[in-house]
């Protein structure tokens, strides 16, 4: 089944991100221009069991979508099964396959990139999951290989199509890198000519300028964004205008971005329902926000204590009042140059 936002513009994607891309940021994405939406993966074994703690994962509202729930496993009837029952439960516009994560709790399962080192399993499993769905369309997340010695993406990419596969995400390193190094944009791009369903490319995707020179030179047909959204959520919207204009919208301001890290806060702890472990939790939430501020590493300090709304208030008002002080200062050098360089 094709997907209908590829004919409608250049999607951009949030990456699926454990820990990270729970309903609360995915939602925030949203707003800032983010296209299709992915759950954090989901094991599909918890599913199969009826896993109370698993199901929470699938949790979503209907403004986020399109939404897809990503499912993890390497049993092809247990994943079927599983993707049946997400589907009777939340109708999601589709499901992800994960066939990517490197993460050794996953592939030592025999889940996730696991799976690029048994291409009859992989098959097997999209084959049965594409069968038990259908007509809800079925996508699949790879990495170009387990290692820089067996690369094969174009090969598992074939594979996915003849399963039913409706688009790929490419993320370009191998399982040996985790996420280091960088990321390979030729063989993202060989994928895409090699296929005829739609390739979304995914990996050190930092600006708009850098999904316009994928998009034009590697010839994918969306992008997939993850660590830079963590830092940067308001990225899409940047992203979107440049595609559209050839101009860069300016970052929030440091009051606006602020803002959005209060909300952020203020919205965990309603769905905690629980302040300081909701905070807790948040502390490496804040961490990746503060990269994008100018005392991004004092802030990192602060962030790594704290437990209230309250503290994390305080933190927001010192740096703005801080930062204030700082451009008036240089305002008063700025405009006493010119005198200096007369006298």
């Amino acid at each position: 089944m094709l997907l209908p936002w590829f004919f409608e513009q250049f999607p951009l994607y949030l990456a699926p991100m454990a820990g990270v891309s729970d309903k609360i940021f995915r939602q925030l994405c949203k707003e800032y221009g983010a296209d299709v939406l992915t759950t954090e993966f989901v094991s599909a074994e918890g599913i199969f069991r009826r896993n109370a703690r698993t199901r929470e994962y699938l949790d979503f509202d209907e403004i986020e979508r399109p939404i897809g729930v990503q499912l993890f496993g390497a049993d092809a009837k247990h994943m079927a099964e599983a993707a049946r029952q997400v589907v009777d439960w939340v109708r999601p516009d589709f499901i992800d396959l994960n066939f990517g994560c490197p993460v050794n709790k996953v592939v030592s399962r025999n889940g996730g990139s696991a799976l690029l080192k048994d291409c009859s399993t992989l098959a097997s499993v999209a084959t049965a999951v594409v069968r038990a769905i259908a007509p809800v369309p079925v996508t699949a997340k790879i990495r170009i290989g387990w290692d820089a010695n067996s690369i094969n993406a174009t090969r598992v990419a074939r594979l996915l199509v003849d399963a039913g596969i409706a688009a790929i995400t490419v993320h370009g390193r191998t399982r040996a890198q985790g996420y280091a190094g960088a990321a390979d944009w030729d063989i993202i791009g060989e994928v895409a000519a090699a296929v005829p369903i739609p390739v979304i490319g995914n990996g050190d995707l930092s600006s708009a300028a850098d999904v316009a020179k994928r998009r034009r030179e590697n010839g994918v047909a969306g992008t997939m964004i993850g660590r830079a959204a963590m830092r940067a959520p308001w990225i899409f919207n940047q992203i979107k205008e440049y595609l559209a204009s050839g101009q860069m919208v300016d970052a929030p301001s440091l009051s606006e971005k602020w803002n959005l890290v209060l909300r952020h806060c203020q919205l965990a702890v309603r769905e905690w329902g629980a302040e300081e472990p909701a905070i807790r939790a948040m502390r490496a939430r804040l961490m990746a926000y503060s990269w994008t501020m100018p005392n991004g590493k004092r802030l990192r300090e602060h962030f790594a204590h704290v437990s209230t709304l309250a503290e994390v208030k305080a933190i927001a008002a010192e740096d703005i009042l801080n930062q204030e002080s700082t451009n008036m200062e240089q305002e008063k050098v700025k405009n006493a140059i010119p005198v200096l360089l007369l006298s």
